[in-house]
């Protein structure tokens, strides 16, 4: 069963023969697909498949994408990452390759492999402390999109990553973001480190709660503002404002499915007047504010000013399949699209 999953001729889009790449489920499918490349890389070195039996290939190779490099984790010697150039035919004519990306960036998440299973879980538990950042893994991811950009611009580059990897993008999105430089990003399931919320059926407590939540985190925000001295007119979401990252997430998926309800809460705050409360506790996170009361730096990642958000509205048999990054190149999938701007 696992190798079925593994192999792309039994479990990729192989209905994808012609990929537009001005539709919206094409460049998500291919996206998709190359971040499923980084996993069965890593699992090919697990098992020791090589040549002929190595299974991952095909998930960049059927898409005409080369595999440049790879990204290996200094700490376990994994791949996590892999940059694709894009390498069309020459004799298939596609009017929509100005969509295409020249290299696509992707990032896997984690591996419940014992060769692999003890690093994604340290990295797992850096994340839930807002510390990814601190990591050598992102130090290297970072590193690399840095010298892909400077070398054929932000415009010719694809991030994407599923899970912990969507993390990892979103770091690096973030990181060249503040400097200027927006990447179209495709994130699968990224991780809201927060409580799952969106769990609440009643929607009368569930923005009751989120109320709470918001005005606790500003009146906590104003309060670390005035014990250190800070200019208020400074905006730190306004250097992100106008990269505008894919969020791919299933409500059914407690892992990345409050990013559903932080969105729309900020709107609704908006409507009812409390837009200023908003404002502040859209920024913040209170465990980023405990971990800055002890002294300690962090870096909240899920904290984003702009999205396009997708959602996944095709039910889900379980927990696996909801995070699982194989329901976003299915030919039935249904989706539900909503750009959220940051204003």
């Amino acid at each position: 069963m696992e190798s079925e999953r593994e192999s792309f001729d039994l479990s990729g889009p192989l209905h994808l023969t012609h990929v537009v790449w001005d539709k919206a489920h094409h460049r998500t499918s291919v996206a998709a697909s190359l971040v499923q490349g980084v996993y069965i890389l890593e699992r090919d070195r697990q098992e020791k498949r090589e040549g002929p039996n190595a299974l991952a290939p095909p998930w960049w190779t059927f898409f005409q994408f080369q595999l440049l490099r790879q990204l290996v984790d200094d700490v376990d010697s994994s791949i996590f990452g892999a940059i694709y150039e894009f390498r069309p035919s020459s004799s298939q004519y596609n009017d929509t390759l100005y969509k295409s990306p020249r290299y696509v960036i992707a990032f896997r998440g984690t591996l419940t492999k014992s060769h692999s299973v003890s690093r994604d879980i340290e990295l797992d538990i850096h994340l839930i402390k807002h510390g990814l950042h601190q990591t050598s893994r992102s130090e290297i991811a970072i590193k690399a999109v840095r010298n892909m950009v400077a070398t054929v611009g932000d415009s010719n580059v694809w991030l994407a990553g599923h899970s912990l990897g969507s993390a990892m993008a979103m770091l690096t999105g973030k990181t060249m973001a503040k400097n200027g430089m927006f990447i179209e990003s495709f994130l699968f399931n990224p991780p809201f480190v927060s409580a799952p919320i969106e769990r609440i059926k009643d929607e009368r407590v569930k923005h009751g709660i989120r109320f709470a939540g918001s005005v606790i985190t500003a009146g906590l925000t104003i309060a670390m503002q005035a014990k250190k001295p800070k200019d208020l007119s400074i905006d730190p979401f306004a250097a992100l404002t106008a990269w505008v990252p894919g969020l791919f997430v299933n409500p059914s998926d407690h892992i990345c499915s409050e990013y559903i309800g932080y969105f729309e809460h900020r709107r609704r705050m908006e409507e009812i007047g409390a837009g200023g409360i908003e404002r502040l506790a859209t920024q913040n996170s209170l465990g980023g504010l405990l971990m800055s009361a002890f002294g300690k730096e962090s870096e909240p990642l899920h904290l984003i000013p702009s999205a396009s958000l997708t959602v996944n509205i095709t039910p889900s048999r379980d927990f696996k399949e909801a995070h699982g990054i194989h329901q976003w190149w299915k030919a039935d999938l249904q989706v539900e699209h909503k750009l959220y701007n940051y204003k």
